[in-house]
């Protein structure tokens, strides 16, 4: 198709008027079409108000018909074909298999999030039935549903330009939820966000939903963004990105007259501990997985292992060389914009001109614009807990090991980190009881823990947590990848002694939806 450059509002291809935004491709600097003009007040207005209307009738779709919905949606997006791949390979230096894979991501969580929908359990339906003979008080009869919180505000990421952008993870679980979505579309990809949004779009038609159930704007700077974080009529955010945009938003959402949850990924270094009997079988080859997981993606992964924590020794030195020379072999990458190419630079030259850290590789330098070359660092667990400036994220290929004393300061580095996405354990049988001391702090400071793995790579299924406490998400209780997902969007309502005709389908007595229930505490067959 041909892309026009436009917003689309509703079932509405709009111009913006605001300032101009064009992709550019990183690996050449070259500057695309089309121009896609901004959107401002007037088009968050327009946007919103149409959500809103649209939640009314989307939410009361019955489960079948919003699971077609979703369906839909990821059919769509394959029919667009290799236009779609190219585009986003233009726009973002990624590579076919990556971005072909990330397709079939994109339309699997749709299609996990249908099967989520049609099962109804996000339901979690509980009946309690009314008792008048109950001594010495009566009960009346209560009955409680989840239901969507309203219109949803999406902030499409810079990273994964599919899966957490136009119909990524959080526009899945929020109209999986009942949610009409509004996307603010990345800037760094604006092509490749229209070709999904308007497959999105022709989804809403097919599927006979209101208009406002899905728009996409783009916009230069904060302005769109604190525009529609600020609108009334959005009562959820979904973000990934920097913790600096994160937190922004953050507090616009909290400073409104009614606030609403914000449910930000911002920030994580993922840090692998390597235990003393793992590192001593095979230190070889967890160095060859640490610099792979490393390179992945050029590092541009929230769940990038950009810390290594060890007792220091001839095993950790050992690893060490490998590790380095792992690093010195790796060739340069395009990175996805000029903008996280020059923050990549800044980290990198923070590291290595700090007086307490010692540089111990550097990637191969290639040529072309915005490369980015691998860096490995190590500093001691003593200066590592003096300087919090050692805990910042750098966003690509980058990675700091940390020297300890003993496994006691081991033990104080784990519990001086920050709030991390996942921690990874390189563990064999002898150190079972080292771990056994490390977990219960790892548990309070990481949504996901693994053994003898490497961070990156999230799989998209039902127990998946891709969350954890602050700065790695803004709110520790929820996930944004994996079905529980949906939960995020809902709030329980409570319908007490309402009469059978007012009672939505599901908390009808005769049930029919089918769906799972907790009536008088007991689970129904």
């Amino acid at each position: 198709m041909s892309l026009e450059g436009k917003l689309l509002i509703g079932q509405q291809a709009v111009s913006g008027n605001q300032d101009d935004i064009h992709a550019v491709n990183p690996a050449t600097g070259e500057t695309m079409e089309p121009t896609y003009a901004g959107g401002g007040k007037a088009e968050v207005e327009r946007a919103c108000e149409l959500a809103e209307k649209a939640f009314a009738s989307y939410r009361e779709t019955g489960l079948e018909a919003r699971a077609t919905f979703l369906d839909t949606i990821a059919s769509e997006i394959e029919g667009i074909g290799d236009e779609l791949i190219e585009r986003a390979m233009a726009e973002t230096g990624l590579p076919r298999p990556r971005l072909e894979g990330e397709r079939g991501r994109t339309c699997g969580q749709l299609r996990l999030f249908a099967s989520v929908v049609r099962a109804g359990e996000w339901l979690d339906v509980r009946i309690d039935p009314a008792l008048p003979d109950r001594s010495p008080m009566p009960r009346t009869d209560l009955r409680q549903r989840h239901i969507g919180l309203g219109p949803v505000a999406v902030f499409g990421a810079s990273n994964f330009p599919l899966a957490f952008s136009v119909a990524g993870g959080d526009t899945a679980s929020a109209l999986a939820a009942g949610c009409p979505v509004v996307i603010k579309g990345h800037s760094a990809h604006p092509g490749t966000s229209e070709l999904v949004g308007r497959a999105v779009q022709r989804a809403v038609t097919k599927c006979n939903l209101a208009d406002g159930v899905f728009s996409l704007l783009f916009g230069a700077g904060n302005e769109i963004g604190q525009a529609l974080v600020n609108d009334p009529r959005i009562q959820a955010v979904g973000f990934t990105g920097s913790r600096g945009g994160g937190t922004a938003l953050m507090a616009t959402a909290q400073a409104r007259p009614q606030p609403i949850p914000v449910y930000a990924e911002m920030s994580s270094i993922n840090p692998v501990f390597l235990l003393p009997e793992a590192l001593k079988a095979r230190g070889d080859k967890i160095a060859e997985g640490f610099v792979g997981s490393l390179n992945m993606g050029a590092g541009q992964f929230c769940t990038n292992p950009g810390l290594v924590i060890a007792v220091k020794g001839q095993e950790l030195n050992a690893f060490i060389d490998a590790a380095g020379e792992g690093v010195k072999a790796s060739a340069s990458q395009t990175m996805l914009s000029p903008g996280i190419h020059h923050a990549y630079k800044q980290g990198i030259e923070a590291l290595s001109s700090h007086a307490k850290v010692r540089e111990v590789a550097r990637g191969q330098v290639g040529e072309g614009a915005n490369q980015c070359c691998a860096g490995l660092f190590v500093a001691s667990a003593a200066d590592f807990l003096a300087d919090e400036a050692l805990q910042a994220e750098i966003f690509g290929a980058s990675s700091l090991v940390v020297e300890c004393a003993d496994q006691a300061e081991v033990k104080r580095v784990a519990a001086d980190l920050e709030g991390q996405l996942t921690i990874t354990l390189q563990m064999d049988d002898g150190d079972v009881e080292a771990a056994k001391a490390l977990l219960p702090t790892l548990e309070r400071k990481a949504g996901r823990i693994l053994a003898n793995g490497w961070p990156t790579g999230v799989e998209v299924c039902h127990a998946m947590v891709h969350g954890g406490p602050y700065p790695a998400t803004s709110d520790s209780r929820t996930t944004s990848v994996g079905s529980a997902a949906i939960h995020r969007f809902l709030r329980p309502v409570c319908y007490q002694a309402l009469p059978e005709a007012l009672l939505p389908g599901a908390l009808k007595d005769a049930n029919p939806e089918g769906v799972s229930r907790l009536v008088d505490g007991k689970r129904e067959a």
